[in-house]
């Protein structure tokens, strides 16, 4: 996607392989893929073709709880790449998502002081540009499903 001529650097580039999961993302539903592979299992994010584990092709999307623990985080208070320089601070993070992977994200409705290592997060959806929304997660046990209005978050432009 282009802002003044220039690509956003915080949008996604969809193609034919993630666009099922940035349609089921804009309808507030988060997708992990999971190996089908005899022996494996395993449940991977970022969306890939293959399993990162045992690197079988027989793997399938599978919608996700929405739960996650904090695993590390990071409060960004500058950066100069447009648009996160009308953002900051905001808080980058990677969270275990209740399936397995891990997953690079933002938390957000969560002041600094309260973030905690292995604090229960749930997914919401930040809505970017007409259909497309990307998850990040906030305070709260479970979740799942399509996020009513009220728990959507602003895109940046908002």
């Amino acid at each position: 996607m282009m802002s003044e001529g220039r690509p956003r650097a915080d949008l996604p580039e969809v193609d034919a392989f993630t666009r099922t999961y940035w349609e089921a993302a804009a309808e507030g539903l988060l997708l992990v893929r999971r190996c089908r592979a005899p022996g494996c299992g395993r449940a991977h994010h970022y969306p890939r073709e293959f399993c990162p584990h045992c690197w079988s092709e027989d793997v399938a999307w599978e919608r996700a709880c929405g739960r996650a623990t904090l695993y590390t985080w990071s409060v960004v208070h500058r950066n100069d790449l447009p648009p996160f320089g009308a953002r900051v601070p905001y808080t980058a993070a990677v969270v275990d998502l209740a399936e397995g992977p891990r997953m690079m994200t933002e938390i957000v409705r969560c002041p600094e002081p309260d973030l905690r290592i292995g604090m229960a997060l749930r997914v919401a959806f930040r809505e970017e540009a007409k259909g497309l929304a990307v998850p990040v997660f906030e305070p709260g046990g479970p979740a799942g499903g399509i996020m009513p209005p009220d728990r959507r978050v602003p895109g940046a432009g908002e």
